[in-house]
């Protein structure tokens, strides 16, 4: 008896944290004025905001150059590029230089800390920054021109202190695991940070971020102890009743690379898990002025252990339904987070094919086959990720992994920017 209702509240838990999660994911297509209202608006010409641009690099010599490249062709004509190096990495430094030497916007700051990582390199940068906003970018990022026009016209009709904008990863076709990868960029930029940037709390995303530089000094810059650094801003800006401007267009957003391994993967999601976990127990989401923004806070914070979690134990349930003597009714609970996990993958289809859609690439059948075959098998990487962080958080391990990068994207963007068709109202069908 006690093992039978043990079974069912699991269930039902796993049930309700599934459905709450598709209809968050789900937000932005949930009418044609939503989706609508989730873009960015047109710009009116006008130039009131002037940029500074940081580029933290780190052993990024193979892409560096083609992204300051890609910035300097901006439209906007008020902005510097702050390339940030280390002082141990020659190679980077060269291409650095090279870039600064060619166009006096491009400056090179060099990061001297002996344990190095990305908040630190920006938080060096920060002193040198002489625009209204600062603006974060990757080093393998693809930047569309006009962006900082987009980015000055939402800080001027929107009164924001930050403006968010859209990143997605490209390269669907490189491996099994870069489809779902690609995916899941797609629905968090295009749909499930508006919801919480409407709601009050939002975790920020690592690039493509403008922060007015006198709020982000206010703040203090980035925690340079966390490995989610842009979480934890996002947190803190949320929690102090800081404005956030959520916009995505297809056309706008920046354009990045999948990890080009899996074991690459699993230490990204390592890091962002172990990050999480750092902003929760730093508590300060429990400054958020309401109820509903703080259970969202922890929630959101928590979502990385709880989506591995309820990967693996699916399919338990579903074997205790089918092979163990219990009622009709327990039975029947147990499935029902095999429901929604449907449900699920049914909205990740019509998900992939808007994606394609969007972006002008080519979605074929073998593409929605390796989605869904391998769906249960990217639940499982993602739950090593989740212990693997939790391990090294107890370990006191808290070094930053770096994502090597390759610009395996950058063929996929430059194809798909010839055929991207306006498809902003587009509701996926």
């Amino acid at each position: 008896m006690l093992t039978s209702v043990f079974i069912a509240v699991v269930s039902l838990a796993l049930f309700w944290m599934a459905a709450f999660t598709l209809w968050w994911q789900m937000h932005a297509w949930r009418t044609p004025e939503v989706l609508a209202s989730t873009r960015f608006s047109r710009p009116d010409g006008d130039e009131h905001v002037s940029f500074s641009l940081l580029l933290p690099a780190r052993h990024e010599q193979a892409v560096l150059d083609h992204t300051i490249q890609r910035l300097l062709e901006s439209t906007h004509t008020d902005f510097e590029i702050i390339v940030i190096v280390g002082h141990d990495d020659p190679e980077t430094t060269e291409v650095a230089e090279k870039a600064a030497s060619r166009d006096p916007r491009v400056r090179v700051v060099v990061d001297t800390h002996e344990k190095k990582n990305k908040p630190k390199a920006m938080n060096t940068a920060l002193p040198h920054c002489r625009g209204d906003v600062v603006g974060v970018f990757d080093a393998e990022d693809q930047v569309h021109p006009e962006l900082l026009a987009h980015v000055d016209h939402a800080f001027r009709t929107t009164g924001a202190d930050v403006v968010q904008g859209g990143v997605q990863l490209i390269n669907f076709h490189s491996s099994w695991y870069s489809l779902r990868n690609c995916l899941e960029y797609f629905f968090w930029f295009r749909s499930r940070l508006h919801l919480h940037a409407q709601k009050g709390f939002i975790p920020l995303g690592g690039n493509t971020v403008f922060v007015r530089t006198d709020v982000l000094r206010e703040a203090d810059g980035w925690d340079p102890n966390c490995l989610a650094e842009d979480c934890d801003l996002g947190v803190r800006l949320s929690s102090v009743g800081k404005k956030v401007v959520v916009a995505y267009d297809s056309d706008m957003v920046t354009k990045e690379e999948t990890p080009g391994s899996l074991m690459s993967l699993l230490k990204q999601r390592t890091r962002w898990n172990q990050g999480f976990l750092q902003v929760y127990r730093k508590k300060d989401w429990k400054q958020l002025p309401t109820f509903g923004q703080r259970l969202l806070a922890r929630y959101t914070l928590m979502t990385p252990f709880m989506q591995a979690f309820t990967g693996l134990i699916i399919p338990l349930n579903i074997a205790i339904a089918v092979f163990l003597d219990v009622s009709v009714t327990v039975a029947f609970i147990t499935f029902l987070p095999a429901v929604t996990a449907l449900v699920t993958f049914v909205f990740e289809v019509v998900g992939l094919h808007d994606f394609g859609k969007q972006y002008g690439l080519r979605v074929r059948f073998v593409h929605y086959l390796k989605l869904i075959v391998g769906g249960p098998f990217y639940q499982v990487l993602l739950a090593g990720a989740a212990v693997r962080a939790v391990w090294r958080e107890q370990r006191g391990q808290n070094d930053w992994e770096l994502t090597s990068h390759v610009g395996a994207h950058l063929a996929d963007a430059e194809a798909g920017a010839g055929t991207t068709r306006d498809l902003r109202e587009d509701v996926p069908a």
